[in-house]
């Protein structure tokens, strides 16, 4: 049985409506309207022991909506839910022992207190055995490079720093699930990689079950095997990464440096895309016309400096496909 399985989701928010200045504010204070959101519509999908999916779509497509669902904080209209064979929002006590939770813009750890303070509150929420506690905080410590923010406040940390120990804090309890969202918000470089590094010996080395949703699309592509793509708070795409870039966008690009003026390029199946001096960017079908016949008709023709092949930025493949489904923000 699938460590979670998600049926025929549904959930709908009820959204106040007035007309705008200060008549509008008045009238919303004696006869308020309302429309119904659709924030999730028949979402089904299912996750093995271990697996690591990325979860992603435009912001109001329903992302945050199912990982407080998943997470016991919402209960949705109609659906089935299980985590780990619980129903998450009848069963909470037991459900937030077994997962932990990250959201990018909030915090678990007390906002004035030390680290190490915020850690040793949660070891008493928990009920974590003292010898498992020191063991596995010490652990994570050492990995997120946490040693010398222990003793700062939380106030005081940088945004990357913050999310480190947010991190570490969700994994406490070890915990069989790590729902993680927009863990990456707001960080630099360096902060990323070391999430994702980090994130990615969890999944792989203890076999902790990562649900991702991020706008950053280079979390997906250096996480995900597997991604869920929703709009409209529906399923829109369910596959392995490569699938979906291949089905979506499927053209290459080819980087070319000439040692004189960039030529006119005239092949059949051949788009050029940009023009700069002696460099020019050109799209192509592999499917049309393969990288190595394509490079050998050009350096037969042209005298070139430097030439290599890559994918679409997975960005745009992303922005490709909510463009085809109508999933892009208004």
């Amino acid at each position: 049985m699938p460590q979670i399985l998600v049926q025929d989701l549904a959930k709908t928010y009820r959204v106040a409506e007035r007309d705008p200045g200060v008549l509008g504010a008045l009238k919303g204070l004696v006869h308020r309207r309302w429309r119904a959101v659709e924030a999730l519509k028949d979402v089904s999908f299912s996750l093995e022991a271990g697996e690591l999916l990325g979860f992603i779509g435009p912001n109001g497509a329903g992302k945050s909506t199912t990982i407080k669902i998943l997470s016991g904080i919402l209960r949705p209209d109609s659906g089935r839910v299980e985590v780990g064979g619980l129903v998450p929002y009848q069963e909470r006590i037991k459900h937030v022992a077994r997962i932990g939770v990250v959201f990018g813009q909030r915090t678990q750890l007390w906002w004035d207190l030390p680290v190490i303070d915020g850690f040793d509150l949660l070891r008493d929420i928990y009920r974590i055995d003292p010898v498992r506690y020191a063991r596995t905080r010490d652990e994570l410590v050492a990995l997120l490079r946490l040693e010398r923010l222990l003793d700062q406040p939380v106030r005081q940390l940088s945004l990357g720093q913050r999310m480190r120990a947010e991190i570490a804090a969700a994994l406490l309890h070890e915990p069989e699930v790590l729902f993680l969202d927009e863990p990456t918000i707001g960080l630099d470089a360096p902060s990323k990689l070391a999430v994702r590094e980090f994130v990615k010996r969890l999944n792989r080395e203890r076999g902790v079950t990562v649900l991702l949703t991020t706008h950053d699309m280079h979390d997906i592509e250096a996480l995900a095997e597997r991604v869920i793509v929703i709009g409209h708070g529906q399923v829109l795409a369910d596959s392995p990464f490569e699938a979906l870039r291949r089905d979506v966008l499927r053209e290459r690009r080819l980087f070319i440096d000439f040692v004189d003026e960039a030529p006119e390029i005239d092949l059949p199946g051949v788009e050029v895309r940009a023009r700069d001096g002696r460099s020019l960017e050109l799209a192509f079908d592999p499917a049309v016309v393969g990288a190595p016949r394509l490079i050998a008709a050009i350096t037969a023709d042209y005298a070139v400096e430097d030439i290599h092949v890559e994918q679409p930025a997975i960005e745009e493949v992303i922005a490709k496909f909510y463009d085809l489904h109508g999933a892009a923000e208004a």
